[in-house]
């Protein structure tokens, strides 16, 4: 299998990992791949730069000991410009591009994304 994880995933994984239930961080840990995108990196630091999120070290320092950071290509930017509004936030909308161009499962919480036509592991 593999997925790509929602940033508040990726945060829970390491900050609050009582949000995961342990089928789901088995699954995590069992799966062949494992992504977190660029996009979370951006938005875990607007959150930093608002005071709204601190981190014990750097994210990609964080991601890149257990996860594959997936950056954000122009095919991925081309796949959002097709994608319809059932959801505006700009690193989600991001991330379902990704899923979708990847062919990853999307591991989220936001049953926003439930329309697009991604396959989800919901937490």
């Amino acid at each position: 299998m593999r997925l790509l994880l929602d940033t508040h995933v990726v945060l829970w994984w390491w900050l609050d990992k009582a949000r995961l239930k342990p089928s789901l961080r088995q699954a995590i840990a069992t799966a062949d791949v494992v992504c977190v995108s660029a996009a979370s990196g951006w938005e875990v630091a607007i959150k930093a730069a608002l005071g709204k999120l601190r981190l014990p070290k750097a994210f990609s320092i964080m991601v890149a000991a257990e996860f594959e950071e997936l950056p954000v290509s122009l095919r991925h930017s081309d796949q959002l410009s097709t994608l319809p509004l059932h959801h505006t936030d700009p690193f989600d909308r991001m991330l379902i591009a990704q899923a979708q161009i990847e062919r990853v499962t999307l591991v989220t919480h936001d049953r926003q994304l439930e329309p697009y036509d991604v396959p989800i592991l919901w937490v």
